[in-house]
């Protein structure tokens, strides 16, 4: 590998972590298009690669931060966690037996169409301008929140 490609790789990467921690995203949205037009990988050894990178030490940074502002709700994390080791296994598998331009397609299709629902609609389907605003999980010194829930063990 040569310089100018590890300093791009670099970059992607830096790129990637500011806006992972910024608002969540970057394994698929920055590194995955940044690996297929600045490296040249194939959409499939550029998803492998992102996903590679993203496993639990990357991602325990960002928890950290957001965690200490209260802004973790480890209710759900578990189940959540659950449904994405099942769902990455089988989307994977798929993934692996399409056609590179079929799976690109897919990717820039799923990323336009979050793109729309994220500028002009909330979770509930209300338009942005009435959307409510982020509350942080407040826990207190028993590691319970304002609902007596337990969210950690120690």
């Amino acid at each position: 590998m040569d310089m100018q490609t590890v300093l791009i790789i670099i970059l992607v990467g830096v790129a990637a972590g500011m806006l992972s921690g910024l608002v969540g995203v970057g394994g698929g949205i920055i590194i995955v298009p940044a690996l297929v037009y600045f490296i040249g990988f194939s959409q499939k050894t550029a998803q492998g690669t992102s996903l590679a990178m993203i496993m639990l030490p990357v991602g325990i940074f960002g928890v950290l931060q957001y965690y200490k502002q209260g802004h973790v709700d480890f209710r759900i994390v578990g189940v959540l966690a659950i449904g994405f080791l099942a769902g990455s296994f089988f989307g994977s598998r798929i993934a692996l037996s399409l056609p590179q331009e079929t799976l690109k397609k897919y990717f820039a299709v799923l990323m336009i169409l979050i793109a729309i629902k994220m500028l002009f609609f909330d979770s509930s389907g209300k338009t942005n301008s009435t959307a409510k605003q982020d509350q942080p999980v407040n826990i207190n010194s028993s590691g319970q929140d304002a609902h007596g829930i337990k969210m950690n063990d120690g």
